[in-house]
């Protein structure tokens, strides 16, 4: 019997199951439990047993893997219950995170938060400066030891922030990326005074080991970061592995990163789970894009709480953010980048007095609990979902393949209450919703592409998410784009990326090092001093895939730079052509393709190699290939859709139409390969609705996928 893999993805409203088993799969969508993320977790494994015809004890006896892409450590960040933690330093740096960065006040806040600068104010710190101590200790920037650590010194600090309640504890010191060995020391010391036979759960975190990288503000608050989710974190998986051993589950949980692969537990550490969900999404569209011949590709998932968005240019997955703004604070945790916006189904519509009382959707959203108005569960705020509702895109009796019953007359109340305000009756208001998030979302996507220097004409859509393929006509209309890509994961597709990942670690490690010099016209010939910092990393990235039962033949690494030009401040990060330098050549070849990469960024009259050519960061990766769903393919029928295709007729708003008009609704299920439907039409999935709308057509692929092209003329 073939064993089954599950796949989750914890967003702000639901919790997305995709589970495989041989060329099977379900998908299921449950609420997500705030409270404790536990509940919705094994309620969502439940169901998805019961559509295999299984127990749940038996299901899980029969897994062989599960993913997991968790929002715990953001949570931890949003609500502020972390752990009481204490920052040890060296002396007279102890106001380092409080002086920050000079747009330290900006950080994390939306654009429009960020032009409010009237109101603006820094974030509130996560370690009050009475927790803070000074060590008496220093390291110079290469890495030498020029006042011992003491001791006695430490001894005293530490016992001060024990004795005032702290709990967990983040070592940063001066240059310590460069050498570790007084942070090390520390740790020592403290899990020697203070065994957990007193403390009990009570983490030391080095900073040299979370981010190892320049950069002393970003570098302190990286380690804080993670300190701060780490306890919540533990507890909480914990909590859950004990769950699932108790259900009869005897296999490791992994856990989805950022950097678009995933991990056991053990070798995770906490603050790269943040932002994990977008980047599986991401990875699932880049999978494929390359199985069906996508190279450029926006990816969109529209939730319930957020917009998130990624793009894949030229085939593959090219842009990172090397300093990401983790909730407030500004860090140098090396991620793929994807962006994110407060527009999804639960997204709440306002007036904005400020602006004449101007219509505005989000950030705030309802989430699930109590959702929506039509929810019917205590939500009275106007939503996006509401709005899909009065203009008879979301059938209140169907949402969710009818697991959920809405309330229209709740949605007519709250979509006219705020109406009223303005003059509008209750469809107006819909519609103009709709339209705003509707640009909202384009004029995202428009940014993000044009800002990477492509043209957005040049890219298709995949929309994703339980609400994308509901408004992708409208934000790809916004985005100057003719075609939308929905695959029949869609509902659930941050589950199904998780699906596509591999087990992928990463280390880094500063070291400037000049590749060529413009002073001397000489290329750099300390080989091993380049060779001996790729070994350092490749030894940890062997030692940890042992751990994990893997061999280092089954593995394979990847080495990331980043680069600049002598005269620039800003890093360009390339995928090094090769590991290990043998000679002046492959010091060229490097040189050679940074120039490259960076021509293709910024244009060939940027490129400026004569200024001499820099690293700065070594970035290793090790991937060790798992398992893939192979997604199965039809034969392309040449009959029209089946009559019994069509569920009903219903009314539905067409703003090209100038108003309602008798609709025909759509089983997706009962569609064949090959099948045309001409818009408008509606077309209903178990967890999520199609709007075709006037002048798209929708196509059904070989893979059971949507494909949805801009019609140029009239179709006959």
């Amino acid at each position: 019997m073939m064993s089954y893999t599950v796949n989750v993805d914890v967003g702000g409203t639901f919790m997305d199951f995709f589970v495989t088993k041989d060329d099977q799969y379900v998908m299921t969508k449950v609420p997500t439990t705030r409270y404790d993320l536990k509940v919705g977790f094994m309620r969502g494994l439940e169901e998805s047993a019961e559509k295999f015809g299984e127990s749940l004890e038996d299901f899980l006896k029969n897994t062989d893997i599960i993913k997991y892409s968790t929002t715990i450590g953001t949570n931890a960040l949003i609500e502020r219950s972390g752990s009481k933690l204490g920052l040890i330093t060296t002396s007279g740096f102890e106001d380092t995170i409080f002086i920050g960065r000079a747009r330290q006040w900006a950080d994390g806040l939306p654009q429009a938060d960020v032009e409010n600068v009237g109101r603006i104010d820094k974030p509130l710190p996560l370690i009050p400066r009475k927790h803070i101590v000074g060590i008496r200790e220093r390291v110079d920037y290469k890495g030498r030891v020029l006042i011992p650590l003491d001791k006695d010194d430490v001894l005293e600090k530490v016992g001060y922030l024990v004795d005032n309640g702290v709990r967990g504890f983040v070592v940063s010191l001066l240059w310590s990326f460069m050498n570790p060995i007084h942070e090390r020391q520390i740790r020592e010391i403290i899990q020697e005074e203070y065994p957990e036979v007193y403390l009990g759960n009570m983490p030391v975190i080095l900073s040299s080991q979370v981010s190892p990288k320049e950069g002393e503000y970003v570098r302190t608050m990286t380690a804080i970061v993670n300190a701060y989710i780490h306890v919540e974190f533990a507890d909480q998986l914990s909590d859950l592995m004990s769950t699932l051993i108790d259900e009869g589950y005897k296999k490791p949980v992994l856990l989805v990163d950022n950097v678009g692969g995933c991990g056991k537990a053990s070798r995770t550490i906490a603050i790269t789970t943040h932002n994990s969900s977008p980047v599986a999404g991401l990875c699932g569209a880049s999978y494929v894009g390359s199985q069906f011949g996508y190279p450029n590709i926006v990816y969109t998932d529209v939730g319930g709480t957020s917009f998130d968005i990624g793009v894949i240019a030229e085939g593959s997955i090219r842009f990172y953010d090397l300093y990401p703004a983790v909730n407030r604070w500004r860090t140098q945790l090396t991620m793929i980048k994807t962006a994110s916006i407060g527009a999804g189904g639960g997204s709440i519509a306002w007036l904005n007095p400020l602006f004449g009382n101007r219509l505005e959707v989000g950030p705030k959203s309802a989430g699930s609990i109590p959702g929506p108005a039509c929810y019917d569960l205590g939500g009275e705020e106007p939503t996006v979902t509401d709005a899909d509702v009065v203009l008879g895109y979301i059938n209140p009796d169907y949402y969710l393949g009818g697991k959920m019953i809405l309330n229209k007359e709740k949605a007519l109340e709250a979509i006219g209450k705020l109406g009223k305000q303005v003059g509008w009756d209750e469809v107006t208001t819909a519609l103009m919703i709709k339209k705003v998030v509707d640009a909202r979302m384009g004029q995202e996507i428009f940014k993000e592409v044009a800002f990477k220097g492509y043209e957005p004409s040049e890219f298709i859509i995949f929309a994703c998410g339980g609400a994308g393929p509901t408004h992708c006509c409208g934000v790809a209309d916004a985005a100057d784009m003719r075609m939308c890509y929905i695959p029949a994961t869609a509902p659930v597709f941050g589950a199904f990326g998780a699906a596509t990942l591999d087990i992928v670690h990463k280390y880094e490690r500063s070291q400037h090092l000049r590749l060529f010099d413009y002073a001397t016209s000489t290329y750099f010939n300390e080989y091993d001093k380049f060779n001996s910092i790729v070994s350092e990393l490749k030894e940890l990235a062997t030692e940890d895939i042992t751990l994990e039962g893997f061999s280092e033949e089954q593995a394979t690494f990847k080495l990331e730079l980043e680069m600049r030009y002598g005269t620039q401040w800003r890093y360009t990060h390339i995928e090094s052509p090769i590991l290990f330098i043998q000679g002046e050549e492959d010091v060229k070849r490097i040189c050679n393709h940074f120039t490259e990469e960076f021509k293709q960024l910024y244009g060939g009259e940027a490129a400026y190699p004569e200024a001499g050519i820099e690293v700065e960061t070594f970035r290793l990766f090790v991937t060790l290939k798992l398992p893939r769903f192979m997604i199965g393919k039809y034969d392309l029928q040449d009959e029209g859709v089946l009559p019994e295709a069509i569920k009903e007729e219903r009314e539905c708003y067409w703003e090209a139409l100038k108003g309602f008009s008798r609709t025909k609704i759509y089983e997706w299920d009962m569609l064949r390969p090959g099948n045309l439907i001409e818009g408008p039409a509606v077309i209903e999935a178990q967890a999520t609705t199609v709007v075709v709308e006037h002048g798209w057509i929708f196509q059904m692929d070989e893979y059971r996928n949507g494909v949805l092209r801009k019609q140029t003329t009239k179709s006959k």
